[in-house]
């Protein structure tokens, strides 16, 4: 990942998915990442942005962190906060077509291929959704296989279930 930011404001916090690193430029939020240790997502971080100055919070960051612990919680609410979304044009579709995906609902990658006009490139789908720096925010947990099953999730198939799990529970 090219760093453009010289500096990234941060928060790691405890979600029912693990911790969570929040991380912002000043354009908007530039990483959302999982893991079970605040240490590893600290290091991740550092070596996404080995460039930038990493910072706890300011005033309109803090209210973005309230505003993705809102919405872990309750995922119909509608998302508003900028994003700071770094990737090929091609990823950038992939990612745009996953936002407009219903929270409780899921879609294939082929659907996805199709939505953006490249109904071959169902693999490079797939890649985009992997190389999603922006987890639950960028939904790529709501893609499965065409017959139906999961696939692969960045942050491990229980976090994916987990999250499908809770949008399930709120009715959309």
């Amino acid at each position: 990942m090219k760093e453009e930011c010289k500096l990234i404001h941060y928060a790691i916090i405890e979600s029912y998915l693990g911790w969570l690193l929040i991380a912002a430029t000043k354009r908007g939020i530039c990483k959302i990442d999982i893991d079970d240790s605040p240490q590893v997502l600290r290091q991740r971080l550092m070596n996404d942005f080995p460039e930038a100055m990493h910072m706890d919070r300011d005033h309109v960051f803090s209210e973005w962190v309230k505003k993705v612990q809102s919405f872990l919680d309750d995922p119909k609410q509608d998302f508003l906060v900028p994003l700071d979304v770094q990737g090929t044009d091609f990823q950038k579709r992939v990612w745009e077509a996953l936002q407009t995906i219903q929270p409780g609902s899921t879609v294939s990658y082929s659907e996805i291929a199709i939505e953006i006009g490249k109904p071959k490139a169902v693999r490079a789908v797939a890649r985009a959704c992997a190389s999603n720096t922006i987890a639950i925010l960028i939904p790529c947990h709501r893609v499965r296989r065409s017959n139906g099953n999961l696939a692969g999730y960045r942050w491990g198939l229980e976090r994916k279930r987990a999250i499908l799990e809770r949008e399930a529970m709120h009715k959309f």
